[in-house]
């Protein structure tokens, strides 16, 4: 156990809101998760900076919460700070020539819907993804034939030691599921998108499509953290799943989605280790089936990250 004195102090000296064992079921769309020793609300950059100095000062582990829509957090819940971008980090603005500027906390569905009104076109694949702009960049989220590396023109970023930093073009590492973000404690605070002028009434049947597709396809009524898997090169992993007979397989509260088998869903009392004890028995089950290794897609947190 840390000792949370001085980080207390540190952030009620910086005006910084924040909770003590906070459950992290309340904040996962899976609907699972632990408490959190320190649940941390963010709103703007100097704060973020002033955060980052105390957990260097105390040597306390953090990391940066999301939508949680994507993330499967420990029963035995988690030591250590999570942070969440708040305030000035939900801000959309629009800049010159079709470029919107974006905090890091907005939600696509947010990001999506502005863009949309002031007639900007290339962001419709997103409406529907649950999670935030700045998830979605530092995993290069996509659906439907597009993803983030299309539309990010420039990434704003904190350094572990609250150095701020601009990342743009080939550095930004953009790829299947990943970016330069990946596997650093660099931050991103916003990100300026490069959209095109469109029209409204195209740009709402395109999104309007895009979502009804979501709803018949996807298990939207259960809590679920989205797709599991990666989708393995010529492949599709929810038809693998599917094909070797596991929709509706399930360990005790976790169970393959009947209407989506890329899908794992809470049924009612999933645990971390019923849906970890279920990725493992679904990897097992498709690459003694098929020799094809099927890659998690959604992020565990780990005691000490």
């Amino acid at each position: 156990m840390f000792d949370y004195r001085k980080f207390d102090a540190a952030l009620q000296s910086a005006g910084v809101c924040y909770k003590t064992d906070e459950p992290m079921s309340a904040h996962t769309s899976f609907k699972i998760g632990g408490p959190a020793d320190r649940f941390v609300e963010v709103k703007t950059v100097s704060e973020l900076q002033a955060v980052l100095n105390a957990v260097s000062d105390e040597n306390v582990p953090y990391f940066i919460l999301g939508n949680g829509s994507n993330l499967l957090v420990p029963d035995e819940g988690l030591r250590g700070a999570v942070l969440t971008l708040q305030g000035d980090f939900k801000k959309v603005q629009s800049l010159a020539n079709g470029h919107v500027l974006c905090g890091a906390g907005a939600s696509l569905a947010t990001v999506c819907s502005f863009a949309r009104g002031q007639g900007l076109t290339g962001l419709e694949f997103a409406w529907g993804i649950p999670g935030q702009l700045g998830g979605a960049v530092y995993m290069n989220a996509g659906a439907y034939g597009g993803e983030m590396k299309q539309v990010v023109e420039r990434v704003h970023f904190l350094e572990a030691d609250g150095t701020p930093g601009v990342m743009s073009g080939e550095d930004l590492a953009f790829g299947y599921r990943k970016s330069a973000f990946m596997g650093t404690k660099r931050i991103i605070t916003s990100a300026e998108l490069r959209l095109e002028s469109g029209a409204e009434a195209e740009i709402t049947a395109k999104m309007e499509d895009f979502m009804r597709r979501r709803r018949e396809k996807q298990p939207l009524e259960l809590p679920s953290a989205g797709s599991v898997f990666k989708r393995p090169e010529g492949y599709f992993a929810g038809t693998l799943i599917e094909q070797c007979g596991l929709k509706g397989f399930a360990v005790g509260g976790a169970c393959v989605s009947e209407k989506h088998a890329g899908f794992i869903v809470n049924k009612g009392g999933a645990t971390c280790a019923d849906v970890e004890a279920l990725i493992r028995a679904i990897q097992d089950t498709v690459f003694q089936a098929t020799g094809v290794e099927l890659e998690p897609e959604i992020r565990r947190i780990s005691l000490s990250e």
